[in-house]
């Protein structure tokens, strides 16, 4: 996968490549920061099933391999949240992009043993966000049903769940639709006047052309 998809790390794909800060260096080329427009970015490599520390198909628990990937991982994970969060002293906004959903609205009872993996990235968002001057956004995927919410606001019972002290209300988490059903995608813009920095719409795909007669 990262050598298909990160073959150049440090550059995007794409016919107008630009250049990106890549972990590649701690054989992690998917995790890139940058800045543009005065909102600093980091693509994070989180992903659902516990940050991938649920046991694989046919186990009970971990492996040991698995373990030691999931910890490798999320210490550089924790890593460029902070050194992004440092970058951005002047800018106007902070984006994160993952693929985990950490805040699930459609899990009722969620169980801390599903999201254990998630406790010290989701503690370093919240308290790197409260004291940021500016609004933050998280994108993510995962749970596949476009949302928008402040999981880390004044009385949200995420912040007991993992057992944060000093909300984050500045925290803006946006989930993208998923791979079933979807018709759509979602635009973002950096308003250059807006103090929220960011807006965002689903803008239909286009109906497909009708077949030569």
């Amino acid at each position: 996968m990262r050598h298909v998809f990160f073959p150049k790390p440090g550059k995007t794909l794409g016919e107008h490549s630009v250049a990106v800060q890549s972990q590649a260096d701690r054989g992690l080329p998917e995790n890139v920061s940058y800045q543009r427009a005065g909102v600093a970015f980091a693509a994070l490599h989180v992903v659902g099933s516990n940050n991938s520390l649920a046991p694989w198909t046919g186990q009970t628990a971990p492996t040991p391999e698995q373990t030691a990937q999931v910890q490798q991982r999320s210490v550089a994970t924790l890593d460029l949240i902070n050194e992004t969060f440092d970058s951005a002293r002047g800018q106007r906004a902070v984006v994160l992009l993952m693929q985990a959903d950490m805040f699930d609205p459609t899990v009722p009872n969620p169980s801390l043993t599903n999201y254990s993996s998630f406790q010290e990235i989701v503690r370093t968002i919240a308290r790197r966000s409260a004291t940021f001057d500016g609004p933050v956004y998280l994108f993510n995927g995962d749970s596949h049903v476009y949302n928008a919410d402040n999981p880390l606001a004044p009385g949200s019972t995420w912040l007991s769940f993992y057992d944060i002290t000093t909300p984050a209300p500045s925290l803006t988490r946006v989930t993208v639709d998923g791979s079933t059903g979807v018709n759509d995608y979602l635009r973002v813009t950096i308003n250059p006047s807006d103090p929220k920095v960011l807006s965002w719409t689903k803008v239909p795909f286009a109906a497909a052309s009708a077949p030569p007669q």
